[in-house]
C-alpha cells in the first residue's frame, strides 16, 4: 500500500466524539479518521483503519504460516444443511443468527463462525491418513446478532475474525499442534504490543473438553472477569473459578486477585464435536475407517484493533505500537523551506510516512498527529533547518530530539 498525503485524502478528523459513540475506542477511532459508524455494531474501515487491520493480519499470517497453516477464503453465506446436522442452525440453540429467505425459496444464514462449513468442505479433500494433519485458516467477516453492541469495535454485529481449524489422525497429534498454536499466539500478541498484559486463561471446555483456553487482555472496560495468582502463572475465567478447579490445577489455597479483561483469542480441542455428525472420516494405515480429530483457534482481528486503541490511548488521542501503526511517521513541513525539505524526505518513503502537506496552522497539524497516534512525528521547519536537522517526537513518551537531516533516514 502506498503512502498518504493529507491534502489528497478524504479523511477528516473530528475535535469532538460522535454523540452516539459511548466507547472510547469507537470514539477515538472515529475522531481520528480510522472508522466510520454505519449503525450500532457495524463499522466501515477507512484507509487508515484498513492499514491497521492489514498489519494485524500480516502478523497473524506470518506466525501461522510458520506452523504450516494454509490460508483459504470461505463464503459468508451459509447452507443450512451441515448446520442442521450439528443442531446449530436452530435459533433455540444459537440465538445470534442473521438469516434470510431466498426469493426462489429456502433459507440461508450469514456465518457466525465456520466449524460446520470447513468440516463439510474437507470431506471432499480428506480420505486417507496420508492427507493428515491439515491446518486451514481464513480472515473472514462474521455476523452475530448481538443484543449489546455498545462497545465500539470490541463487540460488533459484523466483525473480522481469524479462524484456524486443524485436522488430525490422533488426539496426541491434536495435543502437539495445540501446544504449537499456544506458543504462536504468545508471539502474535507480543508483536502486536499487548503481550505483557495478555494472559492464557483457563475457561470452560463445554461438553467435549475439560478446559478451553482464552487469551484475555487486561482492560478496564473488558466484558470478562478473570482471576490470577501472585505470579500470574494461573489465570482463570470467572466461569471456572471455583474450589474444584483450583484443586485440579494444584492452586488450592493460593491467593487470587480479580480484574476485568477483553478476550482477544481462544483455542479449543474440538475432538469429534463436528467431524462425527458431519461424518468427516479417513482410512488409517490398517485400512480401517476412523473419525478425524479437530481443533479450532480464533483471534478477533477487529477486536484486537479496538483493544489496542482502548488500552494505549491517552488524553490526546491514539497511541499505536509500531507493528500495527498505519504509518511509522507523521511528517510535517512548516514554512516554504521546511515544506520543500519535507517533500524530499517523503519521496521514496511513502510506505512508512503520512505527509501532512495541508495549508493548515502548525498547531492543527500537531493536534492531528497526536490524535492519530503514529509512533513518530517529524517536523521540518526554518527553525530546525537552522540546525540542519528535524525535530522527531516519540508519540508514546512525548520526548523530542533533534536529528540531523543526514541521519534522518537511518533513524
Amino acid at each position: 500500500m502506498r503512502g498518504m498525503r493529507f491534502s489528497k485524502t478524504f479523511i477528516k478528523t473530528l475535535r469532538t466524539a460522535p454523540k452516539d459513540e459511548a466507547a472510547k475506542n469507537g470514539a477515538l477511532l472515529t475522531r481520528a479518521g480510522y472508522i466510520h459508524k454505519e449503525m450500532a455494531g457495524v463499522y466501515d474501515y477507512l484507509p487508515l483503519g484498513l492499514r491497521v487491520i492489514e498489519n494485524i493480519k500480516r502478523v497473524i499470517r506470518e506466525e501461522l504460516n510458520k506452523l504450516g497453516c494454509e490460508e483459504v477464503q470461505m463464503s459468508a453465506l451459509q447452507n443450512p444443511e451441515p448446520w442442521e446436522k450439528t443442531g446449530r442452525f436452530s435459533d433455540q440453540e444459537v440465538d445470534i443468527w442473521f438469516k434470510t429467505n431466498l426469493s426462489s425459496g429456502g433459507e440461508l444464514g450469514l456465518a457466525p463462525t465456520h466449524e460446520e462449513p470447513i468440516t463439510n468442505m474437507l470431506k471432499s479433500y480428506i480420505s486417507s491418513y496420508k492427507d493428515l494433519p491439515l491446518y486451514v485458516y481464513q480472515f473472514q467477516t462474521k455476523f452475530r446478532n448481538e443484543l449489546r453492541a455498545k462497545s465500539g469495535i470490541l463487540r460488533g454485529r459484523e466483525f473480522l475474525m481469524k479462524d484456524l481449524y486443524s485436522f488430525h489422525t490422533s488426539e496426541e497429534d491434536l495435543d502437539r499442534f495445540y501446544a504449537e498454536v499456544e506458543k504462536a499466539y504468545g508471539r502474535i500478541f507480543a508483536r502486536l504490543g499487548i503481550g505483557e498484559d495478555t494472559y492464557e486463561t483457563f475457561a470452560s471446555g463445554g461438553i467435549f473438553a475439560k478446559y478451553s483456553h482464552e487469551f484475555q487482555t487486561v482492560l478496564p472496560v473488558g466484558e470478562d472477569t478473570i482471576y490470577y495468582n501472585t505470579d500470574k502463572s494461573i489465570v482463570l475465567n470467572k466461569e471456572v473459578y471455583n474450589n474444584e478447579v483450583l484443586e485440579d490445577l494444584g492452586a488450592a489455597g493460593e491467593k487470587f486477585e480479580e480484574t476485568t479483561a477483553a478476550e482477544v483469542g481462544n483455542i479449543f480441542k474440538l475432538k469429534f464435536k463436528y467431524s462425527e455428525p458431519l461424518e468427516l472420516k479417513y482410512i488409517d494405515e490398517e485400512n480401517k475407517q476412523q473419525t478425524v480429530y479437530m481443533g479450532c483457534y480464533g483471534i478477533g482481528v477487529s477486536r484486537v484493533m479496538g483493544v489496542i486503541a482502548e488500552k494505549f490511548a491517552d488524553d490526546k488521542g491514539l497511541v499505536w505500537p509500531e507493528e500495527v501503526a498505519p504509518y511509522k511517521y507523521y511528517l510535517v513541513g512548516i514554512g516554504e523551506n521546511g515544506m520543500a525539505e519535507a517533500e524530499k524526505f517523503y519521496a521514496g518513503r511513502e510506505d512508512t510516512t503520512l505527509f501532512d502537506d495541508r495549508k493548515a496552522r502548525p498547531g492543527e497539524k500537531f493536534a492531528d498527529a497526536e490524535l492519530m497516534g503514529l509512533p513518530y512525528r517529524i517536523v521540518i521547519s526554518d527553525k530546525t533547518l537552522a540546525e540542519d536537522a528535524a525535530e522527531v517526537t516519540d508519540r508514546r513518551t512525548g520526548e523530542s530530539q533533534m536529528v540531523k537531516l543526514a541521519d534522518l533516514a537511518k533513524f
